[in-house]
């Protein structure tokens, strides 16, 4: 982002009749002039120094003035080395727990980095079966690369907890997944173990993410799914949000964020997409609007959700339909381009940060702008339409 000066803004003031005791004619100047001293800030970084914006000063030799015509100019500043002020997003100081981290591909991972580069601290929650791979994959320096941060140092993880939000308590365990061998070796995962952990060993958080969303039957129309799939779709992928919040917003600090994600299948009908899942995101969105009003009132954390566009993700690949979704989204939405886990990852860390500090009990779309279209421009029906296609 190439940096230039702050112009100088100066203001001219023509007093054609003003009197003293004199009776002279005089002409006044207003220079209104605002001097930033601070660093460059091109990108986000977890070791960025970001200084503060100096006061405002300002200058001004006004006469008494009984009629003016102002005229304004906008003076181009001589030196454009100076850095351009901006808005950071400075989350130094900050704690997020990321629910639902189990590989270096999805919108989980992502956010955990634009935290990170925003100077969060980072600790996550592994889904149990994972939890072993996912710790090896990054002791032994797998995601070293997806791991790099814009100022080129590497994404710190604090602390991996083994999370399976499908339970809040042990008492809700079933005894065959105590003793299931993929289990084994794990403790206290539960939701409520996990946030008491947390509590134990940090004291708080700021920021909590949940990235979490399984239906066993996902494949199925909804016409064949299961009161089974059905409910576990919503436990796994709503309730388990609602379980979350729950258990972590009497750690979280007052003017914290709680941010879901959710899918454009909860208020529009996608084919494939089956099993309870648009159900579950419905309730997910509905969640967070009554969420943001009982966290708000009782402990001034903020409740959004992001609506994100198709991603290649392992986890989205397991639906099978993903590369298609991906190529109606190109072909018909208003931006044409693939959406990357980058852009879900930076409006998370807006969301997050104190910029959003009046954003509560929203959903914000993350899809290259699909969620306004009302059809499909790629059909033949239209084909005869003069519609804008990309370069």
């Amino acid at each position: 982002m190439a940096a230039t000066a702050t112009p100088g803004v100066f203001m001219t003031t023509t007093n054609p009749c003003i009197y003293s005791s004199r009776k002279r004619i005089t002409t006044s100047t207003a220079n209104f002039s605002t001097q930033y001293k601070e660093a460059s800030l091109t990108r986000l970084t977890s070791s960025s120094h970001i200084s503060s914006r100096q006061p405002l000063f300002q200058s001004f030799r006004l006469g008494h003035v009984k009629s003016q015509k102002i005229i304004t100019r906008a003076m181009s500043g001589a030196d454009e080395s100076k850095p351009l002020p901006g808005l950071p997003i400075d989350l130094r100081g900050k704690r997020a727990f990321i629910a639902g981290v189990s590989d270096d591909n999805g919108y989980g991972w992502a956010i955990s980095k634009a935290l990170a580069a925003a100077g969060a601290e980072i600790l996550v929650g592994t889904w149990v079966p994972t939890l072993n791979i996912f710790e090896s994959s990054l002791r032994r320096g797998k995601f070293d690369e997806s791991r790099k941060l814009p100022d080129g140092s590497l994404m710190e993880v604090t602390k991996v907890y083994p999370l399976d939000a499908v339970y809040d308590n042990p008492e809700d365990v079933p005894e065959d997944v105590k003793t299931n061998k993929r289990y084994s070796g794990s403790s206290k995962w539960t939701v409520q173990e996990v946030a008491e952990a947390v509590k134990q060993d940090f004291g708080s958080i700021d920021i909590l993410v949940h990235s979490l969303a399984n239906g066993p039957e996902v494949t199925k129309p909804l016409l064949e799914t299961s009161r089974n799939g059905y409910l576990a779709a919503i436990s796994a992928s709503s309730y388990s949000f609602v379980s979350l919040l729950k258990h972590f917003v009497p750690i979280m600090n007052p003017g914290g964020a709680s941010i879901s994600l959710t899918y454009i299948a909860s208020e529009r009908i996608i084919p494939g997409y089956g099993g309870g899942m648009s159900s579950a995101k419905a309730a997910l969105e509905s969640d967070t609007r009554v969420l943001a009003f009982e966290a708000g009132r009782k402990h001034k954390v903020r409740v959004n959700t992001i609506s994100a566009g198709p991603l290649r993700s392992r986890a989205a690949k397991a639906i099978g339909f993903i590369d298609m979704m991906i190529d109606y989204s190109s072909a018909n939405a208003p931006l044409q381009k693939e959406l990357s886990a980058e852009e879900v990852g930076n409006t998370a860390a807006f969301l997050a940060s104190p910029l959003a500090s009046a954003i509560t009990g929203a959903v914000v779309y993350v899809d290259n702008g699909l969620n306004a279209m009302g059809v499909g421009v790629d059909s033949p029906i239209f084909e005869n339409l003069d519609i804008p296609k990309g370069n």
